[in-house]
């Protein structure tokens, strides 16, 4: 993330607050999660596990409206300062209830607090674009959902050690055991105060309120859960987004409560820190998952990584019921986590991006309540099949089933985002791309690319930092390569062949009528001997009375010597260090430029990033 984006005003103090919100809500969470582990086995215990999740849920649903609305129309700094101060009177509220062992009472405040947060939830992901702008979106995503992460990775472990400090195998009983952790209450006390006195500091970056006004008769009627659902519906990829979002969720939901069983059971580990810690290490790996995704989202959001990371998840909720070693099962949710961040960070930002000021607050609270609707829903299924004896290796199963056709939701949308995202994270591993000059490339204009052709690679190298699809100009017998003829196919690449290469430079016009991008290598093959060979002229053939430019690329050194390159260069050798592979993008040059002029000032780029 950005080390700029944390120099914004406010930025620190809101990730503060974000930290402190999730924490104390988590806090509550576990006591009353530990103390069912406690106290009941089997499909009891998956039963009240998966309501305290419903009740936790219940309260994003039912306030959908209100929270969008209060979002659109208020500051979203006062909104969180607001619910903060709620906080504080409800976790007064928890800790009496803990003195006196009133389970029941501590139960239903599980639905009060996540009432505040229900309200809360729209202020504080809206508040994001609006304090750090849409530049920082994908980085900013990233930070709340990494410090939301670690608050409940934080919370896990810290209120999970506090009750087993204060528990004890004599405490039989739910209001035994709540009275004797009953001091661990005041601590959610305090976060609560201190996140009030925060939120409190937070400035308002509201630019444009809503007008509208909110009328009881018609929240309680439907007709504003209608009308914000087709708010909602207008842009189907964001409402695309806000489904792959919900069963993920959904999925995560019925995972984390069916998991504690099933470790007592399959496991027989009994130790709640255990249990609860290794659910916890998702939290680490959504860390790194968003730390990750933010950083391939440098240049544009990348979307693709949503749709691996559902193939992640999948793959690893088909595998628990196969796993009978508690230390594999740690690895397995801590790559949860890291496949979790490559999903929601990408999704979370493209929703804010595509929803516009005025309805943001409503787009989210509407991706609040289509989720928790979700979630909710999946967990009352749990709990009917744990009540008539399915077993949780079945559950996991049906999850991984809901996965697939996560998976299938998120190719179908971004199928040539993935290919592009999955090329990524392999030349990563092995190399690193530094661009400049990307800002030359116009965003309302065609542009013919011409690039020098140092490796098999350099397609996939200029297409990463440029969101828009660059349509290639290629050889007709490496189309029609039956492996990757469908790749070639679906990205709009033009086959260009000896008899039919003005056919396809017609079609290359064409393209860069419609405003796109073409990208072809003038040298017309890879380099042997490391040098810039001459530039054939066939682009010259392309009419230019379309709207762009030419922007001339050199692409440097960094990859000759590996096996993606035809030269050798007698001082190379294999090395684990990875390469670093520089690309130039030079200033935007008239349609009409000449083969031998573009060629010269590509060598001149050459020379000059020789001489750095």
């Amino acid at each position: 993330m950005p080390d700029r984006m944390f120099k914004i005003g406010g930025v620190i103090n809101y990730i503060f607050v974000v930290f402190l919100n999730a924490f104390t809500d988590l806090g509550h969470k576990i006591i009353i999660q530990n103390t069912i582990f406690k106290v009941y086995d089997g499909n009891t215990q998956i039963v009240l596990t998966a309501i305290v999740n419903a009740l936790i849920l219940l309260p994003f649903i039912l306030v959908f409206s209100p929270s969008g609305f209060l979002a659109d129309r208020f500051p979203k700094n006062k909104i969180m300062e607001y619910s903060a101060a709620f906080a504080v009177v409800i976790t007064l509220g928890i800790t009496y209830s803990y003195y006196h062992g009133y389970f029941v009472v501590a139960f239903i405040m599980t639905f009060l607090l996540a009432l505040q947060s229900a309200i809360y939830g729209p202020a504080k992901y809206g508040y994001i674009k609006e304090l750090v702008g849409v530049k920082f979106i994908s980085s900013g995503n990233s930070a709340v959902q990494a410090t939301t992460t670690v608050a409940i990775l934080g919370g896990i472990i810290f209120y999970s050690v506090l009750f087993e400090g204060r528990y004890s195998e004599e405490l039989k009983t739910e209001s035994e055991i709540l009275e004797a952790i009953a001091p661990i209450g005041w601590l959610l006390v305090v976060g609560s105060l201190i996140e009030w006195f925060l939120a409190s500091k937070l400035p308002n970056k509201m630019q444009e309120a809503s007008k509208r006004t909110f009328k009881l008769k018609r929240y309680l009627s439907g007709a504003y859960l209608l009308k914000n659902l087709k708010t909602v519906t207008r842009k189907r990829e964001v409402f695309d987004a806000i489904l792959a979002l919900s069963l993920f969720w959904s999925i995560s939901q019925v995972v984390l409560a069916v998991f504690g069983e099933y470790a007592k059971s399959e496991l027989g580990v009994t130790n709640t820190i255990f249990v609860q810690g290794v659910m916890a290490l998702a939290g680490i790996g959504i860390v790194l998952g968003s730390i990750m995704a933010a950083k391939l989202s440098n240049y544009y959001i990348n979307l693709g990584l949503s749709a691996i990371g559902a193939i992640g998840i999948t793959l690893l909720v088909f595998m628990i019921p196969f796993v009978k070693s508690m230390t594999i099962m740690a690895f397995m949710f801590t790559l949860f986590g890291v496949f979790s961040g490559f999903l929601m960070v990408p999704l979370n930002a493209r929703i804010q991006y595509l929803a516009s000021r005025v309805h943001l607050g409503t787009v989210l609270a509407a991706n609040n309540f289509i989720q928790n609707i979700f979630m909710f829903s999946f967990l009352m299924l749990t709990t009917l099949f744990a009540y008539y004896g399915m077993n949780s290796e079945i559950l996991f199963y049906i999850m991984g089933f809901v996965g697939l056709y996560l998976t299938y939701l998120l190719l179908r949308r971004y199928i040539v985002d993935t290919f592009w995202a999955l090329m990524r994270l392999l030349g990563a591993v092995r190399h690193r791309y530094n661009y400049h000059g990307l800002e030359n490339i116009p965003d309302d204009k065609a542009v013919l690319l011409l690039s020098n052709h140092v490796s098999w690679l350099d397609w996939i190298i200029l297409q990463l930092p440029i969101k828009r699809d660059i349509n290639y100009m290629m050889d007709k017998e490496i189309y029609n390569w039956k492996l990757l003829h469908p790749l070639f196919k679906k990205g709009e690449a033009i086959p260009v062949s000896p008899k039919g290469f003005k056919d396809a430079f017609k079609e290359a016009y064409n393209r860069l009528k419609q405003g796109r991008i073409v990208g072809i290598f003038p040298e017309g093959e890879i380099t042997k001997d490391g040098s810039i060979g001459e530039f054939r002229r066939g682009y010259e053939l392309i009419k230019t009375d379309y709207d762009g430019v030419i922007i001339p690329v050199y692409i440097d050194d960094g990859i000759f010597g590996s096996s993606f390159a035809k030269y050798k260069p007698e001082n190379s050798h294999r090395t684990l260090k990875r390469r670093v592979v520089d690309v130039y993008f030079g200033e935007p040059l008239p349609k009409d430029t000449p083969s031998d002029k573009v060629r010269d000032i590509i060598l001149k780029m050459k020379e000059k990033h020789e001489t750095q």
